[in-house]
């Protein structure tokens, strides 16, 4: 039980180690990938070197005593492998910490390195005679002690009851040949489907096309029989306003008429009132005459 409880107290301090390099390589590459996109912020000294690195040794052999460091890394990082689907940037933390120790490794060929790796371990494993491979493969046991890690690690996951998300990581990244196929079959599926969208893209475009040229030809269709309408309406408005005209001169000719036969009504009338008035006044006068002639005859 103590041999249990020291190995898993160096596991958690590992792991946070671990967790503390993976951030720092994660800042170290955001600001290598600005510097890559702004050549011009990198050192003349820093650039020329880069050149002759990349030029002059490219791929130089891995010795065991280097290869040895390089599985002790990654034996640090396993845990970190499993619970990580994309692995690019625990890949440049393996590098960096090889550039620590003395070897100046790329992320990539760590990488490629541990492909190897893994297929000369399983293919101890699976022929016959094992022993005689395993001698021939001398990274035998490191590989057998990371695995042994790995399994041990998800024991314990399952004695505290946290089996289902660290099981299901064992079980998908297994190997680190299966996250490759993953991440190549994923960015297969990446160009698919940009190609998808780019087809779908360009459909959607012509089928946009096509439906703002018949919109707009209906639109041309209801601007013409709107302006169509709007003639015949204008021209039916002035008809009836012709008309309208007419008979208000009509209905003025019509009272000027009335008013004229009203006038001489009314003159012929008051012409009889006055013949009316005179012949009552001389009456009048003659009665008076006479009343007093007659007086004075008396």
């Amino acid at each position: 039980m103590g041999t249990v409880a020291e190995e898993k107290e160096k596991n958690e301090i590992n792991e946070r180690e671990t967790k503390k390099a993976f951030f720092s390589a994660v800042t170290s590459l955001e600001v290598m990938e600005g510097l890559h996109h702004h050549p011009l912020l990198i050192p003349q000294q820093q650039q020329h070197i880069s050149v002759n690195v990349d030029v002059g040794d490219r791929f130089p052999q891995w010795n065991i005593e280097e290869t040895k460091e390089f599985l002790m890394i990654r034996a640090e990082l396993d845990q970190t492998f499993m619970e990580t689907k994309r692995n690019k940037l625990l890949w440049g933390i393996v590098s960096a910490k090889m550039k620590e120790r003395g070897y100046n490794r790329s992320a990539e060929q760590c990488k490629c390195k541990w492909k190897n790796l893994v297929t000369r371990y399983k293919g101890c494993g699976t022929m016959e005679p094992a022993e005689a491979m395993r001698q021939q493969f001398p990274f035998y046991n490191e590989l057998q002690a990371i695995y042994d890690s790995r399994n041990q690690r998800v024991m314990w996951a399952e004695g505290e009851g946290g089996v289902t998300g660290l099981k299901k990581k064992a079980v998908q990244l297994s190997s680190d040949e299966e996250e490759e196929d993953n991440e190549e079959s994923e960015g297969n599926k990446g160009i698919v489907r940009k190609k998808k969208k780019g087809k779908i893209s360009g459909n959607i475009g012509n089928n946009l096309r096509e439906i703002l040229q018949d919109f707009m030809r209906k639109q041309m269709e209801m601007e013409m029989q709107w302006r169509e309408a709007f003639v015949a309406r204008e021209n039916e408005r002035k008809v009836k306003e012709i008309e309208w005209r007419q008979a208000m001169e009509e209905l003025e000719k019509e009272r000027i008429m009335m008013e004229r036969r009203w006038r001489e009504r009314e003159e012929q009338r008051r012409m009889r009132e006055e013949a009316r008035a005179e012949k009552r006044d001389a009456l009048i006068t003659a009665l008076l005459n006479k009343l007093r002639r007659e007086d004075h005859n008396m």
